[in-house]
């Protein structure tokens, strides 16, 4: 299973925590969080998260009003996988490494550097496969760990931190 479905799953359930213990902000952090994770990952809402859910987002409506648990949902929503699984754990943000995408770079494999610079070229995973003689669900696997490694969403976003590095 992959382990962005568990991981968004708690963060679900601990939001739901947070809202009964009147936690609003947090509540609608961890929420927002756990979308993007379930989204990154491909995954539907588990059946039995929905009820439980609802009444979690409405108890965080009801102390803090619609507006600013919106915002709270969306700044949950930009967090990266480690800042969220920190504010699920009460634990101070981590300072920022550097934002240079060359000291990112290090934390990609060699292999995964390579196909991040032809997504960045704009090239579909097939062609990425042809150009690196494997296989386009491997090139799936790196592209998927890139995009987990680095926080990001979308292929563009790889393009675009590749494309401040060549600045």
């Amino acid at each position: 299973m992959d382990d962005r479905v568990a991981e968004y799953a708690v963060l679900d359930e601990l939001g739901c925590v947070a809202a009964a213990m009147n936690q609003a902000r947090l509540a609608a952090q961890l929420i927002g969080a756990a979308e993007t994770i379930r989204t990154q990952a491909g995954a539907s809402l588990l059946p039995i998260l929905a009820p439980l859910l609802g009444q979690a987002e409405a108890a965080a409506v009801a102390s803090i009003g619609q507006a600013k648990f919106e915002a709270e949902v969306e700044a949950g929503r930009r967090l990266s996988r480690d800042e969220a699984i920190r504010l699920a754990l009460g634990e101070a943000p981590e300072k920022p490494a550097t934002a240079s995408p060359n000291g990112q770079m290090a934390m990609l494999g060699r292999r995964e550097a390579d196909v991040a610079r032809l997504v960045a070229d704009g090239l579909s995973n097939k062609e990425i496969g042809g150009r690196l003689f494997i296989s386009e669900r491997t090139v799936d696997s790196h592209v998927r760990s890139i995009l987990n490694k680095l926080g990001f969403n979308s292929r563009s976003q790889i393009a675009a931190w590749l494309a401040t590095a060549n600045r």
